[in-house]
């Protein structure tokens, strides 16, 4: 389950962030995750509960912006919606379809107090 460490990256990030700052809590963490991650939402909020415990960031809302699949189309030449990894190009029906976009997993915003 890598979704166990991704979720300790995110509190290392969390937690460098309000500590710079100075902050003695984290009310909210806003990930924006691409639906090419390979991420299991579900499965990485369990592990953020867990892992943010006893942390600044414990009872923290957790908000996920999903981030839409994009491939580019050899044979089309150009962008395309991309639902999933290895689909057809919905334009051509070809398989050349390389994943260029919904491919991440970022922190995007962290309020404090």
């Amino acid at each position: 389950m890598h979704e166990l460490s991704l979720a300790e990256g995110v509190r290392g990030i969390v937690e460098d962030a309000a500590r710079g700052q100075g902050c003695t809590r984290v009310k909210t963490v806003v990930l924006e995750i691409g639906e090419l991650s390979a991420v299991e939402v579900e499965a990485l909020r369990f592990c953020l509960d867990v892992v943010l415990r006893e942390t600044l960031a414990e009872g923290a809302a957790i908000k996920i912006e999903p981030v839409a699949g994009v491939g580019w189309c050899l044979a089309c030449d150009r962008g395309v919606p991309l639902a999933q990894r290895f689909d057809a190009c919905p334009e051509c029906g070809g398989y050349q379809v390389r994943p260029i976009g919904g491919t991440e997993m970022r922190v995007r915003e962290i309020e404090v107090e």
